[in-house]
């Protein structure tokens, strides 16, 4: 049970900020059933009938992990975390102490023990610090000498010198002079990782809205993609490759890759890569039986014939192969953080090493997190790309081109950085494939998440920029295509 809880407690948090957005959900509905009832029962036509039904059921899942597996958990840190989230962060003070004084007092300075992460004292003459009067410099807390930085981090050779949570500081200056102390303290709630519980329930809430959104300005569009969804997750070939995700990721745990202690690595690096392939694979078979089915099947001319024009078509059929793309993500990506946040526990027992504790697990599993929402940015553009050719070419040639340009795309990069990329021909044509086709090397960066690096937001959102616009060029090119293609 100890080792359950270590490597369950990082899911145990997302299922807990995934439980706190589906609260919000639920609450926004209930209040828009009070001001508008119509308006309510649309909301509830449209997670019924749409990828958000899937999509709620595993939230639903979430949520009785989050209850059923809370007696286990740091419950009570987390809630007493998020209760001191607005008193924790850097405090700061300056003042200036007179000479020859003593315990001159700086109210402004309160904090916990727990929260205290590092802090740093800097006078113009030496100081003696403490949290109680009548000290001084006869029982020093902190002495700082004068023009020296005093600071204090974990790993320092510096003590502490903190005992105890502090509410006030006394400070005692016994030169000639006055002198002008600086100080920084910085504090961080008990339980770091419950900063993460807005961005998971905050991005549970975005999908839903993002979603509804859609289906009210474009009704014509969200019903074409609404049908599309529909028959991508109700495809054998669908369920067929998340069961094989499913078996893969589980099978990537207990597989010895003899790395010498770097197993979590591997599995990070063929859990996202898997995972991406199969999203690339449902978008392309869904693209081709969907477009290019319906088109030379003559049932587009049918769906045309109606109140629907071609461009509301093309856009619904591809918002229609998003959402599978986005629902399989989730599902195989909530099971791809269970089973790294497991290696971490498995291989340390199968190299008889030290017991990890649950925020290693949980750094590993966060650091996963960008690396599936660049791999989903990479399936949507291929996604895009297979729709434009699927308005004119069947399935096998759309097959080919598609794997023609996610090889090319990811090589026209390494070609002109490589020796050969010297080459005037050789260069030329590395920079025509960088041009012409989607530079899939951006997404590529499983090895500084598999490693200890961290991928910065800003690059998620030039990622997520980059993304729409070439999916806008897509978009445009098999809007060329389609008006010119005889349906008749």
């Amino acid at each position: 049970m100890a080792n359950l809880s270590v490597w369950l407690t990082p899911i145990w948090l997302l299922a807990v900020g995934a439980t706190i957005g589906t609260a919000i959900l639920l609450v926004l509905w209930g209040v828009c059933a009070i001001a508008n009832r119509r308006l309510a029962r649309a909301i509830w036509v449209r997670v019924r009938e749409g990828i958000l039904l899937p999509i709620s059921y595993t939230l639903l899942a979430l949520a009785v992990v989050a209850v059923v597996a809370a007696p286990m958990m740091p419950l009570d840190r987390m809630i007493s975390s998020l209760q001191r989230m607005q008193q924790v962060g850097p405090v700061r003070f300056e003042a200036t102490i007179p000479a020859n004084t003593s315990d001159f007092e700086i109210q402004d300075v309160a904090f916990h023990l727990d929260e205290l992460r590092r802090y740093s004292i800097e006078s113009e003459q030496d100081i003696a610090l403490n949290v109680e009067s009548g000290k001084g410099f006869a029982e020093p807390l902190v002495l700082v000498e004068g023009g020296q930085l005093y600071q204090w981090s974990p790993g320092s050779n510096l003590p502490r010198a903190f005992e105890e949570n502090v509410t006030g500081l006394f400070i005692s200056n016994e030169s000639d002079l006055p002198t002008v102390v600086q100080g920084t303290f910085q504090t961080e709630v008990e339980m770091p990782e419950v900063h993460d519980l807005g961005i998971t329930a905050g991005s549970v809430v975005a999908l839903f809205l993002i979603y509804l959104t859609i289906c009210w300005l474009a009704p014509r569009v969200s019903i074409i993609a609404t049908a599309t969804a529909k028959e991508a997750v109700s495809q054998p070939l669908f369920l067929l490759l998340t069961i094989v995700g499913v078996v893969a990721l589980v099978a990537y745990v207990y597989i010895p890759y003899n790395t010498f202690g770097e197993d979590v690595k591997m599995l990070k690096t063929s859990g996202m890569t898997t995972i991406k392939v199969l999203a690339i694979m449902v978008a392309l078979w869904t693209a081709s039986v969907s477009v290019s089915d319906e088109i030379e099947g003559r049932t587009a001319l049918t769906v045309l014939s109606k109140p629907v024009g071609r461009r509301q078509f093309i856009f619904g059929k591809f918002l229609g192969i998003v959402w599978p793309i986005l629902l399989m993500f989730i599902i195989l990506g909530i099971l791809f953080l269970l089973t790294v946040s497991y290696k971490v526990v498995y291989d340390a027992r199968e190299s008889s090493k030290t017991m990890p504790n649950w925020q290693l697990c949980y750094e590993e599993v966060v650091r996963i997190v960008p690396g599936l929402v660049l791999a989903f940015y990479e399936a949507v553009v291929m996604a895009a790309i297979s729709v434009a050719i699927s308005t004119r070419l069947s399935m096998l040639p759309n097959l080919v081109i598609c794997g023609s340009v996610y090889v090319l795309g990811h090589l026209g990069p390494l070609i002109v950085k490589s020796a050969a990329g010297e080459i005037v021909f050789v260069k030329f044509i590395g920079r025509l494939i960088s041009v012409m086709l989607p530079v899939l090397d951006h997404y590529e960066i499983e090895g500084a998440i598999a490693g200890a690096s961290t991928v910065p937001a800003e690059y998620l959102w030039m990622a997520l920029l980059y993304s729409f616009l070439y999916c806008t060029a897509a978009m445009l090119l098999a809007l060329i295509f389609f008006e010119e293609r005889d349906l008749a």
